[in-house]
């Protein structure tokens, strides 16, 4: 299980899309496709909903691989992808940090892609895409715990060069 978490306007979606465009065609690579309790967005990641109901009900019947909430939604990575670990294949998946300690009881070879830059730049990316207010955005900066502590299997990629060079160090971490 690779688990790629970061902040907002760290550039987690841009680097998976581009992670997933140089991996196609592995076949013991999938990219985990989330449920989440929101509607498709145009503006936002891809994924599949599903209401708070059926959430509550997959994580009381452990019906999921990994779960957890924030923001108000709840996300799921669907239990299939345990079958896909199981027959050795690698599965990437755009994570939480909330999950990240459970991952690695879980998953023996855990590794997590801490995608990240530095405040200013997470600021100005954040202001760029028009959803909050910039004191929306100093506040959600402030709270936000960049970086983890304590956590196996973890590998910082900085996101302030090209997404080129950052995917080059993802993979470099995998070991592709």
């Amino acid at each position: 299980m690779v688990l790629v978490v970061g902040p907002s306007g760290a550039g987690k979606d841009t680097l998976m899309a581009a992670l997933k465009e140089r991996l196609e065609g592995r076949s013991d690579i999938h990219f985990a496709r989330r449920a989440i309790t929101r509607r498709p967005d145009t503006g936002s990641e891809d994924h599949d909903t599903l209401d708070r109901t059926d959430f509550d009900r997959l994580v009381a019947e452990d019906s999921v691989a990994l779960a957890w909430e924030a923001h108000g939604l709840g996300y799921v990575i669907p239990k299939t992808f345990d079958d896909v670990i199981r027959d050795g294949g690698t599965v990437i998946a755009n994570g939480s940090r909330r999950i990240l300690n459970r991952a690695a009881r879980k998953y023996a070879t855990a590794i997590v892609l801490l995608v990240t830059a530095p405040v200013e730049v997470l600021a100005e990316r954040l202001a760029a895409r028009g959803r909050e207010s910039r004191a929306d955005i100093e506040r959600r900066l402030a709270r936000a715990d960049l970086e983890p502590e304590d956590v196996p299997g973890l590998v910082r990629i900085e996101n302030t060069g090209t997404v080129e060079s950052a995917v080059d160090r993802m993979i470099a971490a995998l070991g592709l």
